[in-house]
């Protein structure tokens, strides 16, 4: 049963149940139709539909691939019928995207020419677009590496609508027809090292919660998601971060969860600070999220001695931070000081913690005990990994920017079982989505709908 089909208030239910997580086991057929943020269902990248083709190819099993302009790497999501993308588009030559990890990606003095950013609605059946939204259209308000883009965000929806989030232009609601609802204009700041923005929203209840850590001013902010009025803003004494928040709902309280390179931060629902703890890297990316009634926080620039993962329970209050020495306290389940991605975020699965380096080394522990199950075990010829990892049948799915899929089934033990590959000039960095039995891998040229066990001409 498609949640298209489903009555208003149910479909309303199913939106807050999956934002925070919440879902008991008879939603799940709801819930697996829909994956309406970055990472899906709770920003934990997977799906209990076993349906999901775990082989595929540019000639094996892909139901459609629809070309997207522009360039964004923001991820795609979907509700029912329904696959959002947004992007931005330029007629002016870009410089473009090198993979693999580097330095000299820094363009602060680049011409920035005008851009239109848009938001695209795609029927998840057959790819065609069904419309498609420019929501803004001017010169960016600051530059951006060059493997970046001015599209990163991941939108969000609730079912009812969609809101695109473009860092430094501003936040637009549209109704599933296309319709511009309302919007908000977004001050520029200016990003460490001129790298651009990427952190996206977080939806839960009726507000919409963003981070912008920046370079000047950094700051937590919630908006009426009905209005895009602003209900609060609390100043944040942060740098430069990518990370997107994550409401976590526990036994005791919900919270806003925010990873942070100076302090890793929990806020109740009106922005008052709870608690927090130093110890991070010097730059974060990986998103938190929440498993098992622990919120799982990482923090790994390469270039970094301290490459921390944490487990967190609930209930902190005021500094939890870990004294020298301590693996563990109170509020602090589980410490790894040198085992954090930089780009990907982990991934908790039946029970066990995945990680994904950067570099194509897959680990794994026991998500409850931090307990090492295999460490660093190399993807064959894997390198280049941005994109997080996710699961589904009993498997781990790893995108490389090349546009290769390792599989690697889950368990204790290390089980490399086969790889996928796209088309050659295929480029990928965002995070795929999963929807019933499809998934949607997006590449800088096109969208690709996995899912259908018939084979098309390449």
């Amino acid at each position: 049963m498609s949640v298209s089909k489903l009555s208003p208030k149910v479909v309303m239910f199913v939106a807050a149940a999956t934002l925070s997580g919440g879902l008991s086991s008879t939603n799940l057929l709801a819930r697996d139709a829909n994956w309406p943020q970055f990472r899906g269902v709770g920003a934990r990248g997977i799906t209990t539909n076993t349906s999901v083709p775990d082989q595929w190819s540019v000639s094996e099993n892909v139901a459609w691939m629809a070309e997207i302009p522009g360039r964004g790497w923001s991820c795609p999501i979907v509700w029912g019928d329904r696959v959002f993308v947004t992007t931005a588009v330029t007629g002016s030559p870009t410089e473009p995207s090198k993979k693999g990890l580097y330095l000299g990606g820094e363009r602060p003095t680049a011409p920035r020419p005008e851009h239109e950013w848009k938001v695209l609605c795609l029927d998840l059946a057959s790819g065609k677009v069904r419309w498609e939204h420019v929501v803004h259209r001017g010169e960016p308000g600051g530059p951006i590496h060059t493997k970046n883009s001015y599209a990163s965000e991941t939108p969000v929806t609730d079912g009812e609508r969609v809101y695109a989030y473009f860092g430094n232009v501003g936040i637009f609601c549209l109704d599933f027809e296309g319709k511009e609802v309302w919007s908000k204009p977004i001050e520029p700041h200016r990003m460490a090292n001129s790298w651009g923005t990427a952190a996206s929203p977080t939806l839960y209840g009726d507000r919409i919660y963003v981070v912008n850590d920046n370079a000047e001013k950094s700051y937590l902010m919630a908006l009426d998601k009905l209005t895009g009025k602003e209900v609060w803003r609390v100043d944040r004494d942060e740098g430069s971060n990518w990370s997107t928040p994550c409401v976590w709902e526990n036994d005791q309280r919900r919270e806003i969860v925010t990873a942070g390179s100076g302090k890793v931060r929990g806020y109740d629902l009106d922005g008052k600070l709870l608690w927090w703890f130093k110890g991070m890297s010097s730059i974060t990316i990986a998103s938190p999220y929440a498993d098992g009634g622990l919120v799982y926080i990482s923090s790994g620039y390469i270039l970094d001695k301290s490459r921390p993962m944490y487990a967190i329970r609930p209930g902190g209050s005021g500094d939890i931070s870990l004294l020298p020495g301590q693996t563990n306290n109170a509020s602090i389940g589980w410490f790894k000081p040198t085992s954090a991605p930089y780009n990907p975020t982990t991934l908790v699965y039946d029970g066990r913690l995945y990680v994904l380096s950067d570099l194509g080394m897959l680990s794994a522990y026991n998500a409850k005990t931090g307990e090492v199950l295999y460490e660093k075990q190399r993807l064959p010829e894997g390198k280049h990994f941005t994109a997080s990892p996710w699961a589904c049948g009993g498997r781990i799915f790893c995108l490389n920017e090349d546009g290769v899929t390792f599989v690697v089934g889950a368990g204790d033990k290390f089980d490399f079982q086969h790889t996928n590959k796209l088309a050659e000039d295929d480029m990928c960095l965002a995070t795929p989505a999963l929807a019933g039995d499809r998934l949607l891998i997006r590449s800088n040229h096109r969208l690709y709908c996995i899912g259908s066990k018939s084979k098309v001409a390449p």
